[in-house]
């Protein structure tokens, strides 16, 4: 796909602002093909880029992926070992979205990365952070409920230095405090796989969003499924709590 290709689906076709993916499926791609978890992992990497591409090509403005949960530490030591490893590659490779006016964001709780990692990752974020064609955001040791607990853990230390009355907190205050600041809700999230849950995904920021299910696996995912998902969000009445 060239880098400043449009596509339109239609001129009836609503195409959310933000749209939120669970990359999930990589394991069982693996596992599929008789091969160890890893080689999914670097398929899912791949298929990350191009899915990045079209989204960017339709007329998308932010999409977020969940690449790696507070939970997912739970998984065997070689995985996320290998998971953390292809991080600090692709991230080198994500430079080439600079190049295309694309700016990258992270969320999460980097504490738990390696220094190596977050340096480059602040790296990105501030070569980026000028460019306005589309802004891609990487949710890495990211949880909703974290997020939330991190938000509400900053407003109680204003409590506790008198800066702030509990009376008066209120929910712009809670947004203004999540890892999300100034990226807006997110429209429609998208999960590969057949699963059918949230998994603590932007939980906050979901509130009102559209779910498109597909039991396509993340490395299967292409640019025509996430076609399917903007056309079907398109044809949700979206009410937000109204008639």
């Amino acid at each position: 796909m060239a880098k400043n290709e449009k596509i339109s689906l239609g001129e009836n076709v609503s195409v959310p602002v933000h749209v939120g993916v669970i990359m999930d499926g990589n394991g069982r791609w693996a596992k599929k093909r008789g091969l160890p978890r890893k080689f999914g992992h670097r398929e899912g990497a791949k298929t990350f880029r191009a899915i990045t591409r079209h989204a960017k090509a339709l007329g998308i403005q932010y999409i977020t992926y969940y690449a790696f949960s507070t939970e997912n530490w739970k998984r065997p030591k070689d995985e996320v070992d290998a998971i953390m490893d292809l991080f600090e590659k692709y991230l080198d490779e994500v430079r080439d979205f600079i190049e295309e006016n694309i700016r990258v964001r992270f969320i999460g709780d980097r504490t738990r990365l390696s220094e190596n990692l977050q340096r480059k990752m602040a790296s990105v974020e501030e070569d980026s952070e000028d460019f306005d064609s589309m802004t891609l955001v990487l949710a890495i040791n990211y949880g909703g409920r974290d997020e939330i607990c991190h938000a509400a853990k900053i407003l109680a230390q204003q409590v506790k230095e008198g800066k702030l009355e509990p009376e008066d907190i209120t929910m712009d205050m809670i947004e203004r405090n999540l890892y999300t600041e100034e990226i807006p809700p997110v429209d429609l999230v998208i999960r590969p796989s057949g699963e059918q849950r949230l998994s603590n995904f932007m939980i906050w920021q979901a509130a009102y969003a559209e779910f498109y299910y597909t039991n396509i696996l993340w490395p299967d995912f292409k640019g025509s499924d996430l076609d399917k998902a903007v056309i079907a969000y398109s044809e949700r009445n979206r009410r937000f709590g109204g008639v």
